[in-house]
């Protein structure tokens, strides 16, 4: 597979791994827990710091955990501002961003380089983070999605390409266009296993409109029915052949598929679903066969996901602004928010009630307001991790998602767009009883959430807006999270001088993943043997404390006692992982026991190897 080449990218290749070790501290003052509990690690998370950091801090505890991950990353127009600097310690790399132009403009010949430079490591720390039958979705435009694409092949291979779908973000041409007004971006996903493909997504529901497509003229018991065509196109030949029966209408008329076609059923289930009165053969029975697809029977599963994400579907940048608008007041000038509707349209194809989805770029908090809008219309427990590096963390997203929780002030009307279709004079007088049964049902299914269902014609469009008149205060959607910085690096120094000294808890998850790849899912008490975990293959031990007097002391070495230990509690002859400060013993000795010893703190690499 042809792979993407770009400056810098040899100093970058392997940087996620070298990425310092934090532990994620909590702030209580600045969480929302939920009534009568502290603030914890298991809650919804919102992080302030480096994505990079803060992605790297999240793999003890989330590593094969994400269901879902949505990213709305620099577009990189060269008019952003954002800045490139991960501390790749190449003197090369350092040397080229030292003359270069930081922030990055439009003007910088080499905006494009540091672009991949700073999404490579974090696209795979993110892979590393996605479950087996996980996804990820980015939001970009023209300026780099043909990159992202090959970065993307790169790392997560072609064969794990989802869609490259089309998000219509805004419905009015752009005056100031260049020769065409750009009316879309791009919605990239990938998958990090045929897992997702297999079983990892969900159809949408449908619509009203979709629905009404649904009829039932023959009074057929099963209820309403639409066709869809049984003659498919295959390249196996052998299949062509063998689905090629012919078929007898009931106007006597004999038929097989066109060439290059063949029936989708094998001849033994056509006759039995005939019989059942599941084939239609059209008003006068001398019609190519169909298969009738009910509305209301389980295998209604709803409908496919397109790539066109139409606006009336998923909502603009408007739309977005005046969201964050109406929550925040005048104070908010984030000038790039996405509607949390575009994000419900992952949810709904790529998450499901109990999901865990991640957004390392999270600006203003879209991604938790839509998990919190998902889990109110549903009664879900689908929970959110956000990172954001810039200092309105506080200010702006948890802030965001404070008050969408809470309520937040607010004195007028909010309106919400319910349906929206072009429409013409001619195609309106010719629709008009099923454009008006349609509005009917919208306003019989939304009508108790709203005060007023409006409904206008304006400018060749039709739309219904759902009114409600608030009084001082927007009611909340509920919910809570656990707002978190990251800490000092953990290094040989901090051991030694024991500051910012991480908790046992947090070092041994850290330790446990590093060694196996996996997530250490319950931390019990330090064990006179140092046990903390295992995995099919090893024993994890661990002799620590966060105490500097104790680092230094010969309680905190591996020696024959502790040795004897390990070797008592191994029923399964493991290997066994010891991490320690010290040791009083050869590694040969050692060896021989089946016992490798890793020095605290321990290097950011798997026994395994990466």
């Amino acid at each position: 597979m042809p792979t993407l080449e770009f400056k810098g990218k040899q100093f970058v290749y392997s940087h996620h791994l070298g990425v310092p070790f934090r532990e994620l501290q909590v702030v209580p003052d600045k969480s929302l827990p939920a009534k009568g509990r502290k603030p914890t690690l298991d809650d919804n998370l919102i992080i302030h710091g480096d994505n990079l950091e803060a992605l790297k801090a999240l793999l003890p505890t989330h590593a094969g955990k994400v269901d879902c991950i949505f990213i709305d990353p620099p577009y990189n127009t060269g008019n952003e501002g954002w800045c490139y600097n991960d501390n790749v310690r190449s003197p090369l790399m350092k040397e080229w961003l030292k003359k270069s132009a930081n922030p990055v403009d439009k003007e910088d010949l080499e905006r494009h380089d540091k672009w991949l430079c700073m999404m490579w490591p974090r696209i795979n720390l993110l892979r590393e983070l996605l479950s087996e039958d996980g996804s990820i979705w980015m939001t970009l435009d023209d300026n780099e999605i043909h990159r992202a694409r090959a970065l993307f092949d790169e790392i997560f291979g072609e064969e794990h390409f989802i869609c490259c779908a089309a998000w219509e973000k805004t419905y009015t041409p752009k005056s100031n266009g260049r020769v065409i007004s750009t009316d879309h971006d791009y919605v990239l996903a990938y998958c990090k296993t045929e897992a997702f493909i297999d079983h990892g997504w969900n159809y949408l529901d449908r619509n009203e409109e979709q629905k009404s497509r649904f009829k039932n003229t023959d009074n057929d018991p099963n209820g309403p029915w639409r066709t869809y065509p049984l003659d498919v196109r295959t390249e196996n030949n052998e299949r062509r052949e063998k689905y090629r029966y012919p078929v007898t209408l009931p106007s006597g008329r004999v038929v097989r598929p066109a060439k290059g076609r063949h029936w989708a059923l094998p001849e033994q289930e056509f006759e039995k679903q005939r019989k059942r009165g599941e084939i239609y053969f059209g008003k006068t029975g001398d019609a190519m066969p169909t298969k009738k697809v009910y509305l209301d029977k389980d295998e209604d599963k709803g409908v496919i996901a397109r790539t066109w994400w139409e606006y009336q579907q998923v909502k603009g940048n408007q739309d977005a602004k005046k969201q964050l608008l109406a929550i925040m007041g005048d104070g908010s000038d984030f000038i790039t928010p996405k509607p949390y509707q575009l994000v419900e349209r992952v949810l709904e194809i790529a998450a499901d009630p109990d999901s865990l989805i991640l957004d390392s770029f999270a600006g203003s908090g879209t991604t938790a307001h839509a998990v919190l809008e998902a889990n109110k219309k549903d009664n879900g427990n689908r929970r959110f991790i956000l990172v954001e590096c810039e200092d309105y963390a506080e200010t702006l997203t948890a802030e965001r998602v404070r008050r969408v929780i809470k309520g937040y002030p607010y004195t007028g009307t909010q309106r919400e767009e319910l349906h929206r279709e072009n429409i013409t004079w001619s195609a309106f007088e010719k629709k008009q009883a099923k454009i008006l049964e349609h509005i009917a049902s919208i306003e019989n299914l939304h009508g108790h959430e709203y005060d007023k269902i409006k409904k206008q014609i304006k400018d060749g469009v039709l739309t219904v807006t759902g009114e409600r008149k608030v009084e001082k205060t927007a009611p909340g959607l509920g919910g809570s999270f656990t707002y978190c910085t990251l800490g000092d690096p953990i290094d040989i120094e901090s051991l030694l001088t024991g500051k910012g000294l991480p908790s046992f808890e947090a070092l041994a998850r850290y330790v446990f993943y590093t060694a196996t790849g996996q997530s250490l899912e319950k931390v019990g008490k330090p064990a006179p043997d140092g046990f903390i975990g295992e995995t099919e293959l090893f024993r994890v031990h661990l002799f620590y404390q966060p105490e500097k007097e104790w680092l230094r002391s010969n309680d905190a070495a591996l020696n024959a006692e502790r040795v004897a230990a390990i070797e008592k509690g191994n029923q399964s002859s493991k290997r066994a992982i010891v991490f320690a400060v010290a040791k009083f013993m050869s590694q040969k000795e050692l060896t021989a026991r089946r016992i490798e010893f890793c020095q605290l703190p321990y290097a950011v690499h798997r026994i395994l190897g990466d």
